[in-house]
């Protein structure tokens, strides 16, 4: 089944993002590589692709996991976490109907 991660960050986190970035991407990498990974990625904290300095407020995943504890298991584990980037994460079932 599918789970969508939402994630929000902690203020003026684009430091800590940017340290744990390379594992967080690993991971998700891995996720794709295995055929699970729907989309990831990244909410601006303003209207832009790339907000420089401004950074990010949170993070998305839709991904295939065998249960709702296998998702929040393998979400606890994110390095975004161990470095203090997010201040909550949220795991809920997702139900894909378009596209």
């Amino acid at each position: 089944m599918l789970y969508a991660i939402i994630s929000q960050d902690v203020e003026n986190s684009l430091e800590k993002r940017l340290s744990a970035r390379p594992a967080h991407l690993e991971r998700l990498q891995l996720l794709q590589q295995q055929g699970r990974l729907i989309l990831a990625g990244p909410h601006p904290a303003i209207d832009s692709e790339d907000p420089g300095q401004e950074g990010f407020s949170g993070s998305l995943v839709v991904a295939e996991f065998d249960s709702l504890a296998a998702a929040q298991a393998w979400a606890d584990a994110d390095p975004y976490i161990a470095a203090g980037v997010y201040k909550q994460v949220t795991v809920k079932p997702f139900k894909k109907v378009l596209p």
